[in-house]
């Protein structure tokens, strides 16, 4: 457990200077659409970072192994969502030339989201003493 409350603490983090180089260093380099985007990836790892966070200690409170899944595809849609923003919204200034089907990337990643939500409904649904 303890390596998913530091991953938490690292994703957290990470959204902080992320979220300060582009309100500061990419706010002149990218067009306001990229910017906005580039800002929701930031928003999105906040959330789930703190998501993370939460079902660490539902877990180590309540054991309800549906908490533990619902971790790792918080997880897994922080790297996809975020992950393929931050790549897409930055490719002009970066430089990075990505085949056209990347742009998928981002929905899926979205919809690890959902199915980590649905996933940490389920794991509340089955705790008996709460």
């Amino acid at each position: 457990m303890k390596k998913y409350l530091v991953i938490a603490g690292i994703l957290a983090g990470l959204g902080v200077i992320l979220g300060a180089m582009g309100a500061h260093g990419l706010r002149n380099d990218l067009d306001p659409v990229q910017l906005n985007s580039y800002l929701t990836g930031v928003r999105y790892q906040f959330y789930h970072a703190f998501a993370i966070l939460i079902t660490c200690l539902l877990y180590m409170h309540f054991k309800q192994k549906q908490f533990l899944l619902a971790n790792l595809l918080f997880f897994i849609g922080i790297l996809l969502f975020s992950g393929s923003i931050y790549i897409l919204s930055t490719k002009g200034v970066t430089g990075i030339e990505l085949p056209r089907a990347f742009g998928f990337v981002t929905p899926v990643g979205g919809l690890v989201f959902v199915a980590a939500w649905l996933v940490f409904v389920w794991g509340c649904l089955k705790i008996k003493n709460a």
